[in-house]
């Protein structure tokens, strides 16, 4: 991709899945890159994994001392922050009438307030500076309808409603974008399914199979890049055709 070579990308959930994807294929390119995980464990194996990152950072971006205190940190080894992947994420399985107060907003502190706290920082360093490019992960659920992630699911349409009003404030200076994936195959999700559900998953998807983590990490490439100079406010489905589908629900 053209302009990504020496970018300062900086990864949220950047340990694992997705997130460690999308570090793999910026470094590919070229670009610095520092990714920040709440999870100790899976930011030493990423160090390991991925040896010519620039940084691997600890913190919770649904706390905003720790956000600041990353992207500080950020800024620091890297000498500022050109790209912010906001990928970092949970999500809970359970019914409707069930979700506790708690559960509620826990994920709403982390997929929506996380979100939030990241863009925020990350858009007042950029603005200063005069350009930049934030990307955030969304999600198919946050467009179409997903019986047992209520939670989930209103974070992400939030996400998407952020990334629309975040772009037209901070043009023509900083891009936002947001990425929307349907069905990934990280390892995480992986040993959630037998052989059989996974086949059965995948008989219902268009595309008959679910993307890998790389091809979610290709389009937030190109997003960074000069070669989307001009794409801004808008979100992209990447879900091998399945919200465009009637299809038995999953």
């Amino acid at each position: 991709m053209r302009g990504l070579k020496e970018k300062r990308v900086l990864i949220t959930g950047g340990a694992s899945g997705i997130g460690a994807a999308t570090a793999a294929r910026f470094l590919e390119e070229g670009s610095a890159v520092c990714v920040l995980d709440r999870d100790a464990k899976a930011g030493e194996n990423i160090r390991q994994k991925l040896p010519s990152l620039d940084g691997v950072l600890q913190g919770d971006v649904s706390n905003l001392a720790q956000v600041h205190s990353a992207f500080n940190d950020a800024v620091r080894i890297m000498g500022g922050v050109d790209v912010l992947i906001n990928n970092a994420g949970i999500s809970i399985r359970h019914n409707f009438l069930e979700i506790t107060p708690e559960e509620w907003d826990k994920v709403l502190a982390v997929n929506l307030t996380g979100v939030f706290y990241m863009a925020q920082v990350a858009a007042r360093h950029m603005w200063e500076r005069g350009n930049g490019v934030i990307l955030q992960t969304a999600s198919t659920n946050g467009i179409v309808g997903q019986p047992y992630y209520a939670d989930y699911n209103a974070t992400k349409a939030g996400v998407i409603e952020l990334t629309k009003t975040m772009a037209l404030e901070l043009a023509p200076k900083v891009r936002v974008c947001a990425v929307a994936p349907g069905y990934v195959l990280t390892p995480m999700q992986r040993a959630e399914y037998s052989d059989a559900m996974l086949e059965e998953v995948n008989s219902k998807i268009p595309l008959k199979r679910h993307a890998k983590p790389e091809e979610i990490a290709a389009l937030f490439a190109f997003l960074a890049s000069d070669d989307a100079s001009f794409v801004t406010a808008s979100t992209f489905l990447v879900d091998g055709g399945i919200s465009a589908a009637y299809v038995t629900p999953l």
